[in-house]
């Protein structure tokens, strides 16, 4: 399965897509997306719109993974955020895909191990995960592929084709043959 993950920002908003198989990851693409410097609300959120739906069509993603906002200490820099989400949202929605959302908390959660990593851990198992060389950079990148390995991690990805019977789950599932069976 292939997932595009997107970090939102009003300013810059990260990008990041890889292959999983539900267990192994392979980096696809990834970076951050830089509004022009000075440019007004509208004029950025058009950048972001527009560049994103080209990447999420080039990427040809299964599905895109986006950081839902969940609180912010600042009511005006949350509804900038906002709008930026939404552009997102709404060029995945044109290319077609299906929209998954995830909170940082369970992103952290999913790559790091504990909900309250900083920027410098989630980066660093970015790296781990995805066997890459060095960090993803700048950050945003490393989140946006953070919130694309939560997808993967989160079993919301289908399984691989079996070949065969189900493995079992738990001993309830294994099924003796009828000579063992105890009356």
């Amino acid at each position: 399965m292939r997932v595009f993950g997107i970090d939102p920002g009003s300013a810059r908003t990260g990008y990041g897509c890889l292959d999983t198989d539900g267990g192994r990851h392979r980096l696809v693409t990834c970076g951050a997306l830089t509004a022009p410097t000075g440019a007004a609300l509208p004029a950025r959120l058009e950048f972001i719109h527009h560049h994103l739906l080209d990447l999420i069509r080039s990427s040809r993603a299964d599905c895109v993974a986006i950081e839902n906002l969940f609180h912010a200490r600042n009511v005006r820099s949350a509804l900038v955020l906002g709008h930026a989400r939404g552009v997102a949202v709404l060029a995945a929605v044109q290319a077609g895909l299906p929209v998954i959302e995830y909170t940082p908390a369970e992103i952290k959660v999913a790559v790091v191990g504990y909900g309250r990593a900083e920027k410098p851990q989630i980066q660093h198992m970015v790296k781990l995960l995805l066997g890459l060389d060095t960090a993803p950079s700048p950050h945003d990148a490393a989140d946006a592929l953070a919130v694309a390995i939560c997808h993967a991690h989160t079993g919301s990805a289908p399984a691989p084709a079996r070949r065969g019977p189900r493995a079992p789950r738990s001993w309830r599932d294994v099924k003796l043959p009828v000579a063992a069976r105890r009356h």
